[in-house]
């Protein structure tokens, strides 16, 4: 062995040091081996998130947004539903053709169907199912 035992490693050695500090995807790692956490270079002093509580964030929560879309398609499908039933039973109490109120009843129903569909998970069916409801609630206004 030559030279001092206190010297420094050859670059063959100091490569081979960095190269098990690194891990497959070429992140360097802490002492412990685990990657540092990048958050961690965005917090200040007080480690407070850099955000407020009340700001919107990017991350979104699929699951919520299914769960937001069904209550709406149900929401808006029975209270179509009920505007179509109130206002055939109107039609049906004064002078129309028979057909108006028919009209109204039948774009419930389907607005009804659509309310169902959408408490199922169904909601592009249900949306355009409510389209389909108020056009011919709207067909059937048109007759009187």
């Amino acid at each position: 062995m030559s030279g001092r035992p206190d010297s420094d490693t050859g670059p063959e050695t100091a490569d081979s040091e960095a190269a098990a500090d690194q891990d497959e995807s070429g992140d360097l790692l802490d002492e412990s081996g685990d990657l540092p956490y990048e958050s961690d270079a965005l917090l200040d002093e007080s480690d407070d998130p850099p955000y407020e509580s009340g700001d919107l964030l990017d991350e979104s929560d699929p699951l919520e947004d299914a769960r937001r879309a069904r209550w709406t398609a149900v929401g808006t499908g029975a209270a179509l539903t009920l505007a179509g039933l109130a206002a055939a039973l109107l039609r049906l109490i004064r002078s129309a053709p028979a057909l108006v109120p028919a009209a109204y009843a039948g774009g419930a129903a389907v607005c009804a169907a659509a309310a169902v569909l959408g408490s199922r998970g169904r909601t592009r069916r249900a949306l355009w199912l409510l389209i389909a409801g108020v056009m011919v609630m709207a067909l059937g206004d048109q007759f009187d």
